[in-house]
């Protein structure tokens, strides 16, 4: 699909868990080819945005399109088949399982068997290590390799969007860095993203465009570099003063 045409629109979407609800009214675009990240503190409904999305949890109103079609209440595995796929907070990869047996059951979502040994092949290169230790249970990888095992799993897929949520939570500046470097190619090999992440200004400096959210509901948006340097977001998430 042309760079530039809406992949996924999300419309006055909002979620709760039971009574409590935690996203209210929350609206955005990504479009092909378009890395967009919804940044904001703890609690604000950044994964509760992306749990819905991905069917994880009906929404108490509102809707979710993708590819012109209103997902509605379609199970998480179905609308992970149609090519979104999501990185979870906590990876929640399968720890008995090898590396290898996690990444091929990623493939298994993807549309193209013949593809699958290619993928392979490829998500080995983004992330080396992952061949190194490709026969070691996932339980035995170092918090760093397991969030580079969940993202190149959900790559396994050919997904359409990659959705990735706090890919940076409990790693060192080291490993950080070095996952957001995989992001950023991503991103300029023409992939699709949508980041929710607690790190504003790395997830600000790789997104074309993006969305602060606050107790459920979304403040701002523009490009990444306008809302680096836009004073509300400089003072609340930056760290920097406005003299």
């Amino acid at each position: 699909m042309p760079r530039g045409l809406d992949l996924l629109a999300v419309d006055d979407l909002q979620v709760g868990y039971g009574k409590i609800q935690v996203l209210w009214g929350v609206s955005l675009r990504l479009a092909a080819g378009e890395t967009v990240a919804v940044v904001g503190s703890n609690g604000a409904g950044k994964t509760t945005l992306l749990r819905s999305i991905a069917g994880l949890l009906p929404p108490v109103a509102g809707r979710v399109v993708f590819r012109d079609r209103v997902l509605g209440r379609l199970p998480a595995h179905e609308i992970a088949r149609r090519g979104l796929a999501l990185v979870p907070e906590g990876r929640e990869l399968f720890p008995w399982m090898s590396v290898h047996e996690n990444l091929l059951l990623g493939g298994r979502l993807c549309a193209e068997r013949l593809r699958v040994a290619e993928n392979l092949e490829w998500v080995y290169g983004l992330f080396p290590v992952l061949r190194e230790r490709r026969r070691q249970s996932a339980s035995t990888l170092s918090g760093g390799e397991q969030q580079m095992l969940a993202i190149a799993r959900a790559l396994m897929s050919n997904p359409s969007v990659l959705m990735l949520d706090e890919p940076s939570t409990g790693l060192s500046p080291r490993v950080v860095e070095s996952i957001f470097e995989v992001i950023a190619g991503l991103a300029q090999r023409g992939a699709t993203i949508l980041l929710v992440e607690q790190n504003v200004y790395l997830a600000l400096a790789v997104a074309d465009r993006a969305y602060v959210l606050e107790r459920g509901r979304l403040t701002l948006e523009g490009t990444g570099q306008e809302l680096i340097e836009h004073a509300a977001v400089r003072q609340a998430y930056l760290g920097v003063a406005e003299g």
